[in-house]
């Protein structure tokens, strides 16, 4: 279970690491210190390589034992004649020697030795290994002396000893020392997932969310510190999302309230003047019933006309797309709205050559018509409307002006928004749907344009921008 988590995959691997160079640095301490002591076997060796085997055919002057003086205890002597070892002796001691007991097998690897001045390693089963050194002798003999391994053996074997309960030891401490800074280091994972625990406990499906929750971000150049920066981008991004998914709940909501009552009034008009006809059959009562139906029914189609198109905007359906001369369609709206609001003044100002967006032609006239009705509608008679034109830094700019009373700054971005009039109520006193602008941004926006509104007590100025070509 341990190495499911990322804490105990880095200490493991960690103390699997530091075993691997244990064991290099184990192996090669141990090969180095045996090849340094049979060196120095070696050495031993080259200092008398022959005198003690030599003397071994004079059993009679060394009473059997060979010359020992200057031989250290273990010495292995021997001389071979013919393929056979002829004579062989070992030292007990500093001043005695004795045959020593060997095999058959011991015999013939002692005679196979050729007599190059080289030292080997042999095992002889009852001596144990030896590391001997066979010369020629003068005799046509070949004479071997030979010093024991045991002492090399025993002295590489503490070593490993030694190694292996110091690697142990540094393991050990460095398992649990590890484990100790890797949590620590992972701390801020630690918070990070507290935090995902935390959120993921919210309910995130419906309602108003305010997901609080932050990392503390620690050092911006270390991977924990980059990755809560992340998750705190990451939280901030889930969170405006949710916000926005809010407002558009409640913006479906208050729209789909104000459509119902945009469509009830007229329906409910038709309605009174269906059953007054039916009522009171007569010829002029009908008739009126009947231009108030169709009339009531216009708008009513208007009105939903309306809906479609900012449907269609919003679902991201494309626009017709051809060359609209702007320069006329803002004539022939100024001239609609002339005719509409005769107590208005209305201005051109356009530029000499004509100014070309790439568009929708129907489109693009309801936008300038929209904006010269707004303007109609909320000012008073005698006011001043100034439609200007012009092309600047690649785009064709669109400005409606009006001398009226002007809008609040509070409600500048609200003046775009669905269902929304001056007088901020039901009403249609003061006429039209509240869809206008909504249109107008909507109509821009998927042109690739932008619309914003500049204010203040007597002026009040509707800018459009369009990609111009």
């Amino acid at each position: 279970m341990i190495l499911h988590t990322v804490r105990g995959r880095l200490v493991a691997g960690v103390v699997a690491l530091l075993a691997l160079a244990c064991a290099v640095v184990g192996l090669a301490t141990t090969v180095g210190l045996q090849r340094f002591l049979v060196d120095r076997v070696d050495q031993q060796l080259a200092a008398n390589p022959a005198r003690f085997a030599a003397s071994l055919e004079h059993e009679d002057q060394f009473e059997g034992g060979g010359d020992t003086r200057g031989q250290t205890v273990g010495t292995l002597g021997a001389r071979v004649y013919a393929g056979a070892v002829t004579h062989a002796a070992m030292v007990t001691d500093r001043t005695a020697g004795s045959p020593p007991v060997l095999s058959s097998d011991d015999r013939a690897a002692l005679a196979a030795l050729p007599g190059d001045g080289t030292p080997r390693t042999v095992e002889l089963s009852a001596l144990d290994d030896y590391r001997v050194l066979a010369v020629s002798g003068r005799d046509g003999d070949i004479l071997i002396t030979g010093l024991p391994l045991r002492g090399v053996e025993e002295t590489v074997h503490r070593l490993q000893l030694l190694e292996l309960a110091l690697f142990a030891g540094v393991l050990a401490v460095t398992g649990v020392a590890g484990t100790l800074w890797v949590r620590l280091s992972l701390r801020p994972l630690d918070r990070i997932a507290a935090t995902a625990r935390q959120v993921s406990a919210q309910r995130l499906d419906t309602g108003e969310v305010t997901l609080a929750e932050r990392v503390a971000e620690g050092d911006p150049r270390s991977e924990t510190g980059q990755v809560a920066a992340a998750f705190n981008r990451m939280l901030g991004h889930v969170a405006q999302a949710l916000r926005s998914r809010h407002e558009a709940e409640q913006r479906l909501r208050a729209f789909a309230a104000d459509a119902s009552h945009e469509l009830r009034t007229p329906l409910a008009v038709i309605r009174g003047h269906v059953e007054l006809a039916l009522r009171d059959g007569s010829a002029e009562q009908t008739r009126h019933a009947l231009t108030r139906i169709q009339a009531e029914s216009g708008r009513m189609s208007e009105l939903v006309d309306e809906l479609l198109l900012l449907a269609r905007l919003d679902a991201g359906r494309p626009l017709v797309r051809e060359e609209v001369d702007l320069t006329l369609l803002a004539i022939e709206a100024t001239s609609d709205a002339r005719a509409a609001g005769p107590g208005h003044r209305w201005v051109l100002d356009l530029p000499e050559e004509p100014v070309v967006v790439g568009g929708d032609a129907l489109r693009l006239h309801q936008v300038i018509a929209n904006l010269l009705a707004n303007a109609r509608i909320h000012t008073p008679p005698g006011s001043t409307v100034t439609v200007t034109l012009r092309e600047r830094d690649g785009h064709a700019e669109l400005a409606v002006a009006d001398d009226g009373p002007g809008i609040p700054p509070d409600r500048h971005e609200e003046v775009f928004g669905r269902f929304t009039r001056g007088d901020q109520s039901r009403s249609r006193a003061s006429g039209g749907s509240g869809l206008g602008l909504a249109i107008v941004r909507a109509v821009t926006t998927a042109h690739g344009g932008t619309v914003d509104l500049e204010s203040r007590p007597g002026h009040a100025v509707f800018r459009v921008r369009l990609p111009a070509g």
